[in-house]
């Protein structure tokens, strides 16, 4: 994008660019240029702006002559975002959500092992689709081996349903080419989009019995924020939340205590005396009592 709209702006063929036509202020055109025409949200424009440091961060080390040039464009701020609250659905939303598929079926029992397994575990879709069949263990307690962001690993263990649920679909599944635990119909992984068209589907169902549901956009991220937040509210302890979701950094759990009031109100009943003396507010001065009209 940056690319393309620098070849607009300097009458240039992409490939003819030279990097010293890059400067600040170009990627400041840049960045006007997509919210004022694109009409990207502040976040957006945060996240192309992030990507173009990332690539100058690249240059610095391979271009020494370009130094300064990189700096400005490293010294360009993010612009201030709305912190919202993170959205998530209600027990019996959720709930509703977990009982749509059909458990009579080869897929309902696949789906109704997914939907249990993303949402009790708090799995990114990414983890869910990429789990194997080999990361699962059934012994004294039963638990699965997650593959996170960075290359990180946890085991989590299952509670008495997403083991259910997951031995039902294993005496289903059958031998396959691939080792990944979920099969889409042609006998291949699961992919992200494919696990998106079963969760759109099944909400759909369980909007029949859950109306709130239809004025909801649900995404498989959101399972995983309900997760967090049903967590949260059971171990009152968000380094166990952080652990769980495996995060990096408890910093990037914290967006869950600003959802849950519950957090809130322990922290005003700490703070707040029992019983506040009573009292008359009496100005300190003449000039105060006569424009207050004493």
């Amino acid at each position: 994008m940056l690319f393309k709209f620098a070849s607009q702006k300097l009458k240039a063929k992409p490939s003819s660019l030279q990097l010293e036509q890059i400067d600040a202020s170009l990627v400041l055109s840049f960045l006007q240029y997509l919210e004022s025409s694109r009409h990207n949200t502040a976040g957006s424009r945060n996240v192309r702006l992030a990507a173009i440091k990332s690539f100058m961060h690249f240059i610095e080390y391979r271009v020494p002559s370009a130094l300064d040039q990189v700096r400005r464009i490293l010294a360009i701020p993010s612009k201030k975002t709305v912190a919202r609250l993170v959205a998530h659905l209600e027990i019996d939303e959720m709930q509703a959500v977990l009982d749509a598929p059909d458990p009579t079926t080869r897929y309902g029992i696949r789906d109704r092992a997914m939907l249990h397994l993303g949402f009790s575990a708090g799995l990114r879709v990414s983890e869910l689709v990429g789990l194997r069949i080999n990361d699962v263990t059934w012994h004294s307690t039963p638990s699965i081996l997650v593959q996170g962001k960075g290359r990180r690993e946890r085991a989590l263990p299952l509670n008495k349903e997403s083991a259910a649920a997951i031995r039902a679909w294993l005496s289903l599944r059958g031998e396959a080419f691939v080792p990944e635990l979920f099969l889409n119909a042609r006998g291949k992984n699961m992919t992200r989009s494919g696990f998106e068209y079963v969760l759109h589907k099944h909400v759909r169902t369980a909007a029949r019995s859950c109306p709130s549901l239809l004025k909801r956009r649900i995404s498989p991220h959101k399972l995983r924020h309900t997760c967090a937040l049903i967590a949260l509210q059971a171990t009152r302890d968000i380094r166990k939340v952080s652990l769980w979701l495996g995060h990096s950094s408890i910093q990037s759990t914290e967006i869950y205590t600003r959802t849950d009031p519950t957090e809130k109100l322990e922290a005003i009943e700490a703070i707040t005396p029992p019983t506040l003396r009573r009292g008359r507010f009496r100005p300190p001065d003449k000039l105060l009592e006569m424009l207050m009209g004493r």
